[in-house]
């Protein structure tokens, strides 16, 4: 079945998410066409990560880059839901939506009366997604770089002869957001057949945990305590490992059985290392890797980067260039998947699509990000079918933005 524009387009999305995880789920909706309402904190004039800029932005926009890239084709209110006037605004959104985000620490919603329990009295079919640090029983809050650390990967990751380092991106919060949109799509499908809603819970801990594959049973299972190999491979040789060439680059490869091996040997001008006892299996190849990576780089180095590249292609052996970001925005693959808008001023704001699975089309005309508070009127007016006069008065008493 081909996915159509509006997929989506019936779908009412109410977030009062932050950050990058929720935002993401909600842009995500955004894309397929539903209408995603971000609710932001008018004591902090907005999400945080509006201001979460880099030096060489402008500082006349509360655009940032990080921001921008997750929350693409939202409207924005402006919202104090410790004032009596926003929590009634919210509850009554609630009731128009199909889906709320939230990424509170366990025991604020309830604080703050957009609890699942709270809100789905006002709509049962409403179906509230939770995004948490370690759990709905764990009220300390989740960061991305800590819980990098305390599932094990920030142990894993770096050289050999270096110390943990961070990954740089936050993956935590981009895994628990998948992991949130699986949940969500089978709590809608569920909703067709009992016309009730759900609550629907991830932690970037668990997420995080789940996510280790093989690193995981490569201690479950075999007993070793995975460690710091920079790019190199535990299990496969040589898969990950970077190699430079004459032109001063990098290659990578990925190289996982002997048949490609061999090839890879005979492309370098070395046969005869495919058939050596030492590196003639995977297995053997994992065990002495350190005396087959030097042979290698030895003979990559006598290509340049290009050169190399095509020779292996032709023949199949899994290998691409470490690219920069700049180079990554000139492939084609990236070309599809940009997102771009003009303002009235002429600057010109770019983001990329996170529904790789859909047409190109799907995500045409899709607003930006929004400023801050933005379509508070418009949401009022439009979606609850407020007047001017109440809008003005909750404006008034501090209710919304």
């Amino acid at each position: 079945m081909m996915l159509q524009k509006d997929t989506c387009s019936n779908l009412r999305v109410l977030e009062l998410a932050s950050v990058l995880a929720g935002p993401s789920v909600g842009m995500f909706f955004a894309e397929l066409g539903a209408t995603v309402v971000k609710v932001e904190n008018l004591r902090t004039r907005g999400d945080v990560t509006r201001r979460w800029k880099l030096p060489t932005e402008p500082a006349d926009t509360d655009i940032s880059a990080y921001f921008s890239c997750v929350n693409w084709g939202k409207l924005s209110i402006g919202v104090d839901l410790t004032n009596p006037g926003g929590l009634d605004i919210v509850h009554g959104l609630v009731g128009k939506s199909d889906i709320v985000l939230a990424s509170y620490k366990p025991g604020d919603a309830e604080k703050l009366g957009v609890d699942y329990e709270t809100l789905s009295k006002l709509n049962p079919e409403l179906i509230y997604a939770h995004v948490t640090g370690y759990g709905p029983k764990v009220d300390r809050p989740g960061y991305d770089a800590i819980i990098q650390a305390e599932s094990g990967f920030t142990y894993m990751n770096g050289e050999p002869d270096g110390g943990p380092v961070k990954m740089p991106v936050a993956l935590m919060d981009v895994l628990a957001a998948h992991q949130i949109k699986e949940g969500i799509l089978l709590a809608l499908l569920r909703r067709q057949t009992t016309g009730r809603g759900d609550y629907v819970s991830v932690s970037l801990m668990q997420a995080g945990i789940a996510s280790l594959v093989n690193q995981a049973t490569n201690w479950l299972v075999g007993g070793k305590i995975p460690g710091r190999m920079g790019s190199d491979h535990p299990n496969i040789v040589p898969y990950g490992t970077i190699f430079h060439t004459s032109d001063g680059r990098e290659i990578v490869l990925g190289v996982g059985t002997d048949r490609q091996f061999s090839e890879l040997c005979d492309i370098l001008g070395i046969p005869e290392v495919a058939s050596d006892e030492r590196f003639v299996t995977n297995q053997a190849r994992v065990r002495h890797r350190e005396e087959l990576k030097p042979i290698l780089q030895e003979y990559i180095a006598r290509f340049s980067r290009d050169e190399l590249l095509e020779k292996l292609n032709e023949k199949n052996v899994p290998a691409g260039g470490v690219y920069n970001m700049k180079e990554v925005f000139q492939r084609p693959e990236a070309i599809e998947l940009l997102l771009e808008h003009e303002f009235p001023s002429g600057k010109l704001l770019k983001g990329v699509r996170s529904a790789v699975f859909v047409p190109g089309n799907m995500a045409d005309g899709m607003k930006p990000p929004p400023h801050y508070g933005e379509h508070t009127r418009p949401v009022l007016k439009n979606l609850l079918g407020l007047d001017d006069s109440k809008i003005e008065d909750l404006y008034l008493k501090g209710a919304i933005d």
